[in-house]
């Protein structure tokens, strides 16, 4: 890996903030001119809008927060983006079609596929949703508060003195060492070769250490190696990601191996077993809260009263609500070091380890899994609580999400993972021998990306889905014809006939493993496009098509971004470009193709117009290989 100069930590971080700025703004402006420009239908299709909802019962939870069940009446099949502490707002249409916001906004608690629980800021919000008729809407609403914490992280940073915090940032962004102790390897008889160096490492790590984790190695694996060895030494650790989906496959992973895990936020996977460990739920399963819960509706029943009391009984009222706030206090103290005092792992997302539970508490380790989709402001939150830091990931997958393109440009999309990576290589553990791809599969992404260290582990180097099959083939469509188009309303683009070419390859392929075998082996497709427009309408082509039916739980079909993670035995990529041009936008990102290609176990089928793709070397490299590797179908469908 290259290094990168190092220009000093408090510059850097400056550059940071400013970048992050132009991001916050950019997307402040944007969120302003979609509320104002977009109509509530497109709002629902980009999954930024609910409409109409139904509002359900409202209580006050075990942290004492008035809020609200909403669910959703239509457009149930839409992907939505409503998730655990994202901002929303409420509006009403009142029969007229255009939207009405209500003067407050809430938080998302709790959200479920069609219902969602929401923290709203007074009983007098409460009133105003219920006193509305049926044509209640909840939206998105700009998330102000993760910006204004990860610009407070970075400033605290910035202004860290004669502290470990300050220590960290002269290790992480500087010119400082890392420090290592000298310990005695210990063997993991389970894991392989490079997975037990990269947990030795991690033990031997007294500032940072690095698990660079690509495709099929077994990341999670090793990670939850380290933490459980490093609890051998430690009380208690944090454990952070940027999403709330990785910090539950993380969380799970632990629990699996009978570590007490405090959940710090909603999970994403909600099931009984995660939300079991989530703060909320213990919090409530304590023996002590029925007296708090009893406590606290004294109070606020008393408090209601109030106002109709004379003078004598206002003071008798006061010095009661005064002794049972102390003892709700004593309680809610009691409870929560209760709770973390039982805990060895406490696991949230980045921006979750903000949450006042966690204020003033300090962890020696952190480990930050998926640390190569990170922002590095958010990281610097968690870091501020921690005395060493792990960072897990792969900065050769998918990268942060960033809008502005300016601040990408800018660097903003330049991890902290990246920068320690680069200047401080020995920090590094490559993990090499991977459990996912066929061979054919690894070779190319194993040659672009990683030097040519992978390895495929001998149980998967041959397997295959049938006798004599080719694990990777390019149906070439230069020949075809085909269009792709650019939907205003989304501005995402689309190629209806290569979309409708590769159901049909689909149905060809179900059909030459037969139907019975694919059904009796649970063999599963995943169908891949960069693009959220050819991804909706390959879905409409599978559900409409009664062939498909017995098959709906087997085929996935997301963009690349939904598929970090996952793999599937059979991996199918419209790439979508068709022009003369050779203009391939959203495919410049080799990460995003890294990614999509690593998804498949068993068989990569690519679809795509090589005459266009080809003008770009990946996509060159990538064509020249499968014709020397694998197969090229050039289809003549005009």
């Amino acid at each position: 890996m290259t290094t990168t100069p190092i220009i000093s930590p408090i510059a850097d971080l400056q550059r940071q903030l400013d970048l992050l700025q132009m991001e916050y703004e950019y997307e402040k402006e944007t969120y302003r001119q979609q509320s104002e420009r977009i109509g509530i239908h497109r709002k629902i299709q980009q999954g930024l809008c609910w409409y109409p909802v139904i509002s359900g019962k409202s209580y006050y939870n075990s942290l004492n927060q008035l809020v609200i069940e909403v669910e959703r009446r239509d457009d149930k099949e839409i992907e939505h983006n409503f998730e655990y502490g994202r901002p929303v707002c409420f509006f009403t249409t009142n029969g007229t079609g255009n939207p009405r916001y209500f003067n407050f906004s809430g938080i998302i608690s709790y959200v479920q596929e069609d219902r969602m629980v929401v923290i709203l800021p007074t009983p007098s919000a409460l009133f105003d949703l219920q006193a509305a008729d049926s044509s209640l809407g909840v939206q998105l609403y700009f998330d102000e508060t993760s910006y204004k914490t990860m610009f407070q992280a970075l400033s605290n940073v910035m202004k860290a003195k004669n502290n470990r915090l300050a220590d960290l940032r002269d290790i992480l962004i500087g010119k400082a060492p890392a420090g290592r102790r000298s310990l005695f390897p210990i063997r993991f008889p389970w894991l392989n070769t490079t997975q037990e160096e990269a947990v030795n490492h991690v033990l031997a790590a007294k500032d940072v250490s690095i698990v660079h984790g690509p495709p099929g190695t077994g990341k999670t694996t090793t990670l939850v190696e380290a933490i459980y060895e490093t609890l051998h030494r430690e009380n208690q650790v944090l454990v952070c990601a940027q999403s709330n989906t990785a910090v539950d496959w993380i969380s799970e992973k632990l629990v699996d191996r009978g570590i007490n895990v405090l959940r710090i936020g909603n999970p994403t996977r909600v099931n009984d077993k995660m939300l079991s460990f989530t703060y909320e739920r213990r919090f409530e399963s304590h023996p002590d809260y029925t007296e708090l819960w009893g406590i606290r509706k004294a109070i606020r029943e008393i408090q209601s009263s109030l106002r109709k009391k004379n003078h004598s009984e206002k003071e008798t009222a006061r010095n009661r609500l005064s002794r049972l706030r102390f003892r709700a206090t004593e309680l809610e103290v009691k409870i929560d070091s209760e709770l973390f005092g039982e805990a060895r792992v406490v696991a949230c997302t980045l921006v979750g380890s903000a949450n006042r539970v966690l204020t003033n508490r300090n962890f020696t380790s952190l480990f930050i899994d998926e640390a190569a989709q990170a922002l590095e402001a958010a990281c610097w939150i968690a870091i501020g609580k921690a005395d060493r830091v792990i960072l897990a990931g792969d900065h050769h997958q998918l990268p942060p999400t960033i809008k502005c393109i300016e601040a990408s440009r800018g660097g903003l999309d330049r991890t902290l993972m990246q920068k320690v990576a680069g200047n401080k290589p020995d920090t590094v553990s490559l993990l090499k021998i991977q459990y996912r791809m066929h061979d054919d599969i690894m070779r190319f992404p194993s040659h672009w990306f990683y030097q040519d260290e992978l390895q495929a582990a001998p149980e998967v180097k041959n397997r295959g889905i049938l006798a004599y099959d080719t694990p990777v083939v390019w149906y070439d469509t230069a020949d075809c014809d085909f269009e792709e188009d650019q939907l205003s309303e989304s501005l995402s683009r689309i190629n209806k006939q290569e979309a409708v070419l590769l159901v049909e390859q689909l149905q060809n392929y179900i059909e030459k493993i037969s139907k019975e075998r694919v059904l009796d082996e649970s063999i599963d497709f995943g169908l891949i496009s960069p693009y959220k427009s050819q991804v909706q309408y390959i879905r409409g082509l599978i559900k409409r098509n009664a062939f498909f039916k017995p098959f709906r739980k087997l085929i996935t079909v997301h963009t690349v971004d939904g598929f970090q993670g996952q793999e599937r035995d059979v991996i199918m990529i419209s790439l979508v470009r068709a022009n003369e041009q050779g203009n391939i936008g959203f495919l410049n990102d080799l990460r995003r193709m890294n990614v999509a290609i690593t998804r498949a176990r068993m068989k990569l089928i690519i679809l795509g117009d090589a005459s266009t793709l080809t003008k770009h070397a990946f996509y060159r490299e990538l064509y020249k290989y499968i014709i020397a590797n694998g197969l090229v179908i050039k289809q003549n469908i005009k």
